[in-house]
């Protein structure tokens, strides 16, 4: 028997039964992860930036082959060729583009205008404002427990200080959506007591039978606890939040000038396995340092994350690779389906919410 739905201004915007999202994690949300997410009732999204334009063309009609529920798109707002993706995310009737760096208000307009959902990602309050103010739908606000790139504010307090900058708990303008720590109904309970209207997980949904992480992959993550995490700038000279593994602790303790020069020939391996030009690596470049304080020796090593967590969540080379976790990890001991995520978190958070007094 499925849990009730919990109908909250985020479900009633995006047409889904339970307010839970799975984010778009590069790698990781294919067609098979984000249709197994919508057909069980929450959001799936698919991650876009470490797919070609083909790609993703292709991975969006096999998603709509497994699936007739609504799902979402992640991309980068800053790339060369977004927006042309957003075209034909349009064509292809997608409900949902998800943005991990804001779009401008144009292209928001012309995402809304043709019936999308615009979510972008956002790290601070005054982050959150903005985007509300060209537009955007909804916002996905991660907290530092989050995996990847991630912050330095915690979710319990990253997430009241946008639902309060927005209008306070109730009177958001717009429907905010909490990500970093959440595993289970307390935790979406726990965002909706600070007037949140859902939760997202990664980590969560990666460690699924649904994902196609390689199982001995998917091994390493059950065995690690809360404290093998750790936030390094020496994978792409932003915070990252990845599993310790020996590869992380020699990037930590080496030398910077020997992880540039890795950076740059992982920068030529993606070069080619997407078909960029060096000319569009260049302009994706000074786009990335106008919209941010990043150093030149910081862009070019971001060119290394591709490869090294296709190394370790593709290929299972963890001694290469490079393995994206939250401190939520911790928490997680064994690989349930999507739906079986989905069903107990909404069974405990039924529960939770019928034994608060006053209910």
């Amino acid at each position: 028997m499925s849990a009730a739905a919990l109908e909250t201004d985020f479900t009633k915007l995006v047409g889904i039964d339970y307010p839970i999202v799975q984010t778009g994690m590069g790698w990781v949300s294919g067609p098979h992860l984000t249709a197994a997410t919508a057909n069980a009732g929450g959001l799936g999204i698919l991650a876009s930036a470490t797919m070609t334009y083909d790609e993703l063309e292709q991975a969006i009609r096999r998603t709509k082959e497994l699936t007739d529920k609504p799902f979402g798109v992640n991309l980068r707002a800053d790339a060369e060729d977004a927006e042309a993706r957003c075209e034909l995310m349009i064509r292809e009737g997608v409900k949902v583009a998800s943005f991990a760096l804001a779009p401008k208000p144009e292209l928001i307009a012309r995402l809304k205008d043709n019936g999308l959902v615009v979510i972008p990602s956002i790290g601070a309050a005054k982050h959150a404002v903005k985007v509300a103010s060209w537009g955007a739908d909804a916002v996905i606000v991660q907290g530092g427990e989050g995996g990847g790139h991630t912050g330095q504010v915690a979710t319990t307090l990253l997430l009241p200080s946008v639902i309060d900058a927005l209008g306070g708990p109730g009177n958001t303008s717009i429907p905010v959506v909490g990500a970093g720590g959440f595993f289970d109904g307390r935790g979406l309970v726990a965002a909706l007591a600070y007037g949140a209207s859902g939760i997202a997980m990664g980590t969560r949904f990666l460690l699924t039978s649904d994902s196609r992480v390689p199982d001995e992959v998917k091994a390493q993550y059950l065995e690690r606890g809360l404290q093998d995490t750790v936030v390094s700038t020496r994978v792409d000279g932003m915070p990252h939040r990845v599993l310790r593994t020996g590869l992380v602790n020699a990037l930590e303790s080496g030398n910077p000038g020997k992880s540039l020069v890795a950076a740059v020939r992982n920068a030529q391996k993606f070069k080619s396995m997407t078909g960029m030009k060096w000319q569009a690596l260049a302009k994706d470049g000074l786009n990335m340092k106008k919209s941010s304080d990043r150093t030149w020796q910081q862009i070019v090593m971001a060119a290394n994350t591709p490869m090294l967590l296709k190394a370790g969540l593709v290929e299972g080379n963890t001694d290469a690779g490079v393995l994206a976790s939250g401190q939520v990890v911790g928490m997680i001991d064994d690989l349930p389906s999507c739906d079986e995520v989905i069903q107990r978190i909404m069974a405990q958070a039924h529960e939770r919410l019928a034994a608060l007094p006053g209910r």
